[in-house]
């Protein structure tokens, strides 16, 4: 644990609802909220270290649990039990149901953030489910590390429209998005990225892409040595702080 934070998980609601892994700073005021899904394996010991890292820059930070309805705080590894385990659950989710638990997430981390403004985060499906978050809820930053299934859907959670096809919502609801990809990634061809761009432009969403070349997919996880890539994820990192600083702190 990072000495700077303190961590535990909350409920998001009244009853037998979803919860959270809240990590709070110490010895500080939050500066804003910051709601972080990541990928399909769950709340992993990986994303419970993103969220310390991020309430070490003083903000205070939710990761929901999104799997609650099949298995409740659910964390797998990277074998293929864990793929298995993890597509098995992704492919449960459904839109009207993560929008209600990402709202619930959200008005917990804002109870927590002070007078800054509210962030969503995500990583390859939580990079999808920040882009669902823009399209639903008012966020004044999201950012999307390699999320997939954008424009032209592919999985349950994408139906009957991806996120990226009401555009016009995100340019209604979100400050700015910004946005990161590896051309390399076999999740997402690099087709679909260009033409989320320019359905983000058209729609006038204000928003950044930013795209490493000869990197692929989940080059964020540093616990994923096969995939991890050191210098796309120290600079999207510090793209990302500095986003939160301009857009969502106080």
């Amino acid at each position: 644990m990072n000495d700077g934070a303190s961590a535990r998980w909350v409920d998001l609601t009244e009853g037998d609802g979803p919860e959270g892994w809240l990590v709070l700073p110490k010895e500080r005021e939050p500066r804003g909220s910051v709601v972080v899904a990541g990928e399909f394996f769950g709340v992993t010991p990986h994303l419970k270290a993103v969220c310390e890292r991020l309430a070490g820059e003083g903000y205070a930070v939710l990761a929901p649990d999104l799997y609650w309805r099949g298995a409740r705080r659910a964390g797998f590894g990277y074998d293929e039990d864990g793929r298995t385990e993890g597509r098995r659950l992704m492919t449960a989710l459904r839109p009207e149901e993560v929008v209600a638990d990402l709202e619930a997430a959200q008005a917990v981390a804002r109870r927590y953030g002070g007078e800054g403004g509210s962030a969503m985060l995500g990583f390859s499906l939580g990079g999808h489910v920040a882009m669902l978050g823009a399209s639903e809820l008012r966020f004044d930053l999201v950012v999307s590390w390699y999320g997939g299934w954008l424009l032209d859907g592919g999985i349950p959670l994408a139906e009957p429209v991806a996120p990226v096809g009401r555009a016009a919502e995100i340019a209604a609801n979100t400050g700015f998005v910004l946005a990161f990809f590896g051309a390399d990634d076999f999740v997402m061809p690099l087709d679909e990225w260009h033409r989320v761009g320019e359905r983000l432009r058209d729609a006038q969403v204000a928003h950044e892409q930013v795209t490493y070349e000869g990197v692929g997919h989940g080059f964020f996880n540093d616990e994923r040595s096969e995939t991890y890539d050191d210098k796309a994820a120290a600079d999207s990192w510090q793209r990302a702080l500095e986003a939160l600083t301009r857009h969502v702190r106080r």
